[in-house]
């Protein structure tokens, strides 16, 4: 009954935002993790009964960290869904496609591998899912370690370690005051600090969760030995409270501030603007709290609709969430002025910064390296030429070389269900938001 209870206060919570809401204390409730007894009204924890697979370690309802947090964060939805971050029945080649649109994607796209048939040849796994984001582990959900790669790249840490718990601290310890200090300890956490409608800290009285209770300076996985303690703090960054929606019509309001890119740098130590190079000295990527955005970029992407069409004139319709960016600040009420509407998204300008997730999703998405939209060829759409020649994605007229695999609707889900129409006729990859000459 006491179980029950606590689904019930939990399921309210959740459907209408309540302060209560399961992770939104900091730390949730021990029994929604953990099984005291590996035990349900009496009876043992069994495969197929309750949760994943019985009781792993430290007394979690599943084998392994991630399993425990997919235990409710995994469903078989055929619409995206609350705060589900991976779509239960994915699998390799078919037609099916991982259906939550978060802004940090769907794990699931890391099952869908494709062949690609690129002129007459067949490239076996040539769309590997593997390559798709982050792979974390979680035995009784099918997801496994990447077997590319052994650490993170431009770092150290161990893609066999790599779990949710990895970023996410799942006690819910890094908190935000009123004065915009993070710790780990202190005023009690009294709400999630993640969206546009989270209460703000009350100056000594109370705090509210780190985003998305990432971890922050000094945090490591009881379960990871070495030393991996993280070094750098949890980002500033707000999202809509409706965030897991599909952007065919109305972008998802997402408001990153400042640090995430140092914060990735936990991991990816050398992936920073200010040590990595790819390739040639000096040739590299800017990311981070001093890549601001130049005028002429800042010009490009307030301008730039899609290829062809650099006539935009409209502040609020100059963001776009396959390339946003950072805003410079730790500004937490327009932070979440800016999430509460798709409209109040800022324009570029060179007060903004280039980060990771400008071009990457936090989880998985369904293009190589996590990345936001596909860049394997010059083009990510085709046209219809039998109706007008209207933006349509690609079924097999280019050689697979711009679907590689998917088919349309795949196409679309992986672009967060953004119609073709949207990128228009043989639309240019989408680098060109920021980088646009046309």
């Amino acid at each position: 009954m006491k179980f029950l209870r606590i689904a019930v206060a939990a399921l309210f919570a959740f459907a209408f935002g309540n302060a209560y809401a399961f992770h939104s204390g900091g730390v949730a409730e021990c029994e929604g993790c953990h099984s005291m007894h590996n035990s349900f009204d009496g009876q043992p924890n069994v495969t197929g009964r309750t949760f994943a697979n019985g009781t792993g370690p430290y007394l979690l309802k599943a084998n392994d960290q991630s399993g425990a947090c997919l235990n409710c964060h995994q469903a078989a939805d055929t619409a995206p869904s609350s705060y589900h971050i991976s779509t239960a029945g994915i699998t390799p080649y078919d037609s099916t496609s991982p259906v939550e649109a978060t802004p940090g994607g769907d794990f699931a796209w890391l099952k869908k591998t494709m062949n690609v048939v690129i002129r007459k040849n067949t490239a076996l796994d040539g769309n590997p899912g593997e390559r798709h984001g982050h792979n974390v582990i979680a035995a009784d959900f099918g997801y496994v370690a990447d077997s590319t790669l052994a650490y993170a790249p431009g770092g150290v840490y161990p893609a066999s370690a790599l779990a949710c718990s990895s970023c996410h601290d799942p006690h819910g310890k890094y908190r935000r005051d009123a004065s915009g200090n993070i710790s780990t300890a202190g005023l009690p956490i009294w709400n999630s600090g993640s969206y546009n409608s989270s209460a703000d800290p009350i100056a000594g009285t109370s705090a509210v969760g780190a985003y998305r209770i990432l971890g922050g300076i000094g945090y490591q996985p009881k379960s990871l030995t070495g030393s991996y303690a993280f070094t750098r703090t949890v980002p500033a960054a707000v999202v809509n409270s409706t965030y897991n929606r599909s952007e065919a019509s109305t972008q998802t309001p997402i408001a990153y501030g400042a640090d995430m890119s140092e914060w990735c740098a936990n991991c990816h130590t050398g992936m920073l603007q200010q040590s990595y190079t790819s390739g040639m000295a000096g040739l590299r990527h800017p990311a981070g709290n001093g890549a601001n955005l130049t005028a002429e970029i800042a010009n490009n992407y307030n301008a730039w609709v899609r290829t062809g069409v650099m006539t935009n004139v409209t502040a609020s319709a100059a963001f776009s969430t396959l390339a946003p960016f950072e805003q410079g600040h730790r500004d937490y009420a327009v932070l979440k002025a800016a999430a509460a509407s798709a409209t109040a998204m800022p324009a570029a300008s060179t007060n903004g910064q280039v980060a990771c997730i400008s071009c990457h999703r936090a989880h998985a998405s369904g293009f190589e390296s996590s990345l936001r939209f596909f860049y394997l060829n010059e083009f990510m759409t085709v046209a219809d030429t039998a109706n007008g020649n209207v933006a349509i994605y690609d079924s097999s007229t280019t050689e697979n070389k711009i679907n590689y695999g998917y088919s349309p609707a795949q196409q679309q889900a992986a672009y967060n269900y953004r119609p073709a129409t949207v990128f228009g006729p043989w639309a240019r990859s989408y680098c060109n938001k920021c980088h646009a000459k046309d």
